[in-house]
């Protein structure tokens, strides 16, 4: 019997990672103005921020029938979808605050919002007019929010039989809501990347910039880098940066029979190995993780580390310059949150110096991962 629901769960997660989904991604050239300035940037959060409401009030009209047809699933967790819809609304309500406190340097996209009725009836009659500045932004806008809602709506949905960032399970969790407005957290999963690979020239570049990231190291991955180098190679490789885990294989964590030891046998390398760069952080692969684990994660000193802005950098999907625009899209709706690239994939070379230079002048900091999640 204990086979049998293990497999089946196996299926029902190939079935969703299988499905196909379009990725979310909006051309940054269809915006009129560069985010020089931190009024600009709230001028384009404002923006962002009103067309996902719009889309999200919009989806809402729609019965269990129609979001299922919508979402391509048989079955959903209302409960769940409702959940986040709320989540979102709170989200969203909080980051139109913050955004239009610099309406009195630049009013575009400026209305009289003081809560979540205010919120809602703009979102319901946010228009762009044909004559407008902003004309080329606002369908492309539309598509990409929509797309995007459909990507949060399916992973909720699922949950939590498929277990993904969409939310959390306890207070060991973390995804980035607390940060402050107008700051970000840069991390990378999957990694290290072979010998002089995209993690070399990542934490380099990095260091160039005097700022410092997450990298998520597979524990197989990271033991295979050091019999083909040396132990003061490897920290060398991530001087000036932090290092959790993120298990010993790239598979999902939920309905792994040797998940624990997968953690706790990387979590030692990573301790050992590099003692000044480890911190106490698990990234789940996919966000797969079990339910039931707090127990688990309290007793070794660990905590489950989410994320809230997805590059879907992973091959297949979008190209670099499409990945960054997807990223900055979502730094100007969310306005905070926790940023994840690959680094074993040669996008995030493209996608993260054209991110910085794009935001350089937007007022945004760069979270110091030493003091993350504490």
């Amino acid at each position: 019997m204990r086979i049998a629901l293990i497999l089946s769960a196996w299926l029902l997660c190939l079935t969703a990672q299988a499905a196909p989904v379009d990725v979310a991604s909006l051309d940054r050239s269809t915006w009129p103005e560069k985010l020089s300035s931190p009024a600009l940037f709230d001028v384009a959060s404002r923006a962002e921020i009103l067309m996902f409401a719009h889309a999200l009030l919009a989806s809402e009209a729609l019965d269990e029938p129609g979001l299922k047809q919508r979402l391509g699933l048989k079955n959903i967790n209302l409960a769940s979808i409702d959940d986040l819809r709320r989540q979102l609304w709170q989200r969203l309500l909080e980051n139109y605050t913050f955004a239009q406190q610099s309406c009195e340097q630049d009013a575009s996209f400026c209305y009289l919002v003081e809560n979540m009725d205010d919120l809602r009836e703009q979102a319901g009659k946010f228009a762009v007019s044909d004559n407008s500045f902003y004309i080329g932004w606002a369908a492309p806008s539309r598509a990409f929010h929509e797309r995007y809602l459909d990507e949060q709506l399916r992973k909720a949905a699922l949950f939590p039989q498929i277990s993904s960032e969409i939310a959390r399970f306890g207070d060991h969790e973390r995804n980035g809501d607390e940060l402050n407005d107008r700051l970000f957290l840069l991390t990378f999963d999957g990694g290290p990347a072979p010998v002089a690979g995209n993690t070399d020239w990542l934490a380099d570049y990095l260091r160039k910039q005097k700022m410092h990231a997450t990298f998520f190291a597979l524990g197989n991955s990271l033991q295979t880098r050091l019999e083909k180098t040396s132990p003061a190679d490897v920290q060398r490789l991530y001087q000036g940066q932090c290092v959790g885990i993120q298990g010993w294989q790239y598979r999902s964590h939920s309905h792994w029979v040797d998940w624990q030891n997968s953690i706790t046998r990387s979590a030692s390398l990573v301790q050992n190995l590099l003692p000044e760069n480890y911190v106490p952080l698990f990234r789940p692969p996919y966000g797969q993780r079990r339910a039931d684990s707090q127990g688990f994660f309290q007793s070794q000193g660990l905590q489950v580390a989410l994320w809230d802005i997805d590059s879907e950098d992973e091959a297949g999907k979008l190209r670099a310059d499409e990945s960054a625009q997807r990223v900055l899209t979502l730094m100007l709706l969310w306005r905070r949150g926790v940023i994840v690239f690959h680094d074993t994939q040669d996008k995030a070379r493209v996608a993260l110096p054209w991110l910085l230079q794009a935001t350089a002048e937007s007022g945004l900091g760069w979270q110091d991962c030493r003091e993350a999640f504490r």
